[in-house]
């Protein structure tokens, strides 16, 4: 059996990423199990990226942004919110030219190659995974919420990790569990009920907006920069600053690149990849900023910026109980819009490396009947409720937006090199301005990332070195032993 070289390899993966999925693979054999169903119109994909923007970032990381910088959160939304507008048009461009599934991972393989590609598939298996935890754990604190207000109390030992002072997160288990049950059920069925509860959880933000405006108080925004601009380090050893939070609360913007996870499943993906990704990114900058203005105005940011459930704490102060109770409902109900979006991404990500060789091929293999990987994707959701069963929120949120910025990097580069090397190639979408667009992701995630706790800097590279080892002693040495 004769070895394929790097260059041979590359080609393949350009030519066959840029063609799109090959028409010819039948509904039998090998290629059959390692072949996604195209199932998702565009109404489904902005869902599904609303759905997953919309959610803990908004709901609890509000809190712990102000914690870091006061009332000036709100630049640190926007500062956040330009960078991923940047990257959000990069992915609009290399969505719609390379319908497959894969995301940064896949973008990064057809315009830089193999090795970096992998960094960039580990570097977005930690962003997933963590995403997913994440949401769990802030789900749980709406949740325990919740119930302590009709009266039914859960255990603290069973409602939180050790973090926290409990045992064990078990309703942040129990929702992987269910997300997971309903991934299993199929691709359109599981985006259909997405669609439903982003609806429901857009009107609760309404419902927000609509009890808090006539409490609007200007002088809750004063000091607007009691940590200042740049990050730094205090004397209690956490780094806060408009540009620490925004490091942080970037968690709250991500999400379309979910949706481009799904584009070897898009039904028209030219067309329904662009309009997935930019529309649901226009739709929740605008519900952002309406959001964190309308919180901020109506409650000292002092009185829940340490809180599991900042906007249902907000409203119980303001004398709104009933209005609480209906928006901790909602939050219970549709925040896992966001597990569904990111574990469905996360699943995607491990069948696109296993069917490219990079991880075990089994992992690559999709039923039959639903068009879903069962293997990778029970296996991911395992890792995941391991995750949010111990884990506090602060931590393996600034975990995630690591690997996510190396993601969007990777992004800005390749949209880059596409423009430069392959001049010619059709773009169903042109992305406007393009090397200043990859100027401002490239850079303004770079800053980002500086900015991020040391920590969970030292935790990024040591998972990358990892992946780096998991490489060279699998990964590398299966991909060659292909024919």
């Amino acid at each position: 059996m004769s070895q394929t070289t790097d260059q041979q390899r590359t080609a393949r993966a350009r030519s066959s990423a840029i063609m799109g999925p090959r028409k010819e693979i039948g509904t039998s054999g090998r290629d059959a199990i390692h072949t996604l169903h195209r199932t998702l119109g565009w109404p489904h994909l902005v869902a599904m990226g609303v759905g997953a923007i919309v959610g803990t970032g908004i709901l609890t990381l509000t809190g712990v942004g102000a914690t870091l910088a006061g009332p000036g959160v709100l630049l640190s939304f926007l500062i956040a919110g330009l960078v991923c507008a940047a990257a959000a048009l990069a992915y609009a461009e290399l969505a719609a030219m390379i319908p497959q599934s894969g995301s940064a991972y896949t973008y990064s393989y057809v315009a830089i190659g193999e090795r970096v590609a992998w960094i960039v598939g580990w570097s977005l298996i930690l962003e997933y995974s963590v995403v997913c935890s994440t949401v769990a754990v802030g789900w749980s604190g709406y949740f325990t919420g919740f119930m302590d207000s009709i009266g039914w109390t859960i255990p603290a030992a069973l409602a939180s990790g050790p973090d926290a002072g409990g045992v064990v997160n078990l309703p942040a288990v129990a929702v992987i569990a269910a997300v997971t049950g309903l991934l299993l059920v199929g691709s359109r069925e599981s985006a259909t009920l997405n669609a439903c509860l982003v609806v429901l959880k857009i009107a609760a933000l309404v419902l927000f907006v609509i009890v808090t405006l006539p409490r609007f108080h200007a002088g809750n925004f004063h000091p607007f920069l009691p940590f200042g601009i740049a990050g730094h380090v205090g004397p209690d050893g956490v780094k806060r600053g408009v540009l620490a939070a925004a490091s942080i609360i970037f968690f709250a913007f991500y999400g379309f690149d979910a949706v481009s996870t799904a584009a070897e499943e898009a039904k028209e993906p030219g067309r329904d990849m662009t309009i997935g990704i930019l529309g649901s990114m226009i739709i929740c900058v605008v519900i952002y900023v309406g959001v964190a203005t309308c919180a901020i105005g109506a409650a000292p940011v002092a009185s829940f910026a340490h809180s599991a459930e900042p906007l249902a704490l907000i409203l119980r102060s303001l004398g709104s109980p009933t209005a609480a109770r209906i928006f901790g409902a909602v939050a219970v109900a549709a925040l896992p819009t966001v597990i569904l979006a990111f574990l469905f991404g996360q699943t995607r990500i491990f069948f696109v490396m296993a069917r490219d060789g990079l991880l075990p091929e089994r992992l690559g293999r999709v039923h039959p009947k639903s068009g879903v990987p069962v293997a990778v994707t029970i296996a991911t959701a395992v890792v995941v409720a391991a995750l949010s069963a111990f884990l506090p929120l602060s931590e393996i949120a600034a975990l995630a937006n690591a690997g996510t910025l190396c993601a969007f990097i990777a992004v800005g580069a390749a949209l880059l090199v596409l423009r430069v090397r392959e001049p010619a190639l059709p773009r169903p979408f042109r992305t406007p301005f393009a090397p200043l667009v990859s100027a401002v992701a490239i850079l303004g995630c770079l800053y980002l990332f500086w900015n991020l706790p040391i920590a969970t800097q030292w935790r990024f590279f040591v998972w990358n070195g990892v992946g780096l080892l998991l490489y060279i002693l699998y990964a590398r040495r299966a991909i060659r032993s292909r024919p």
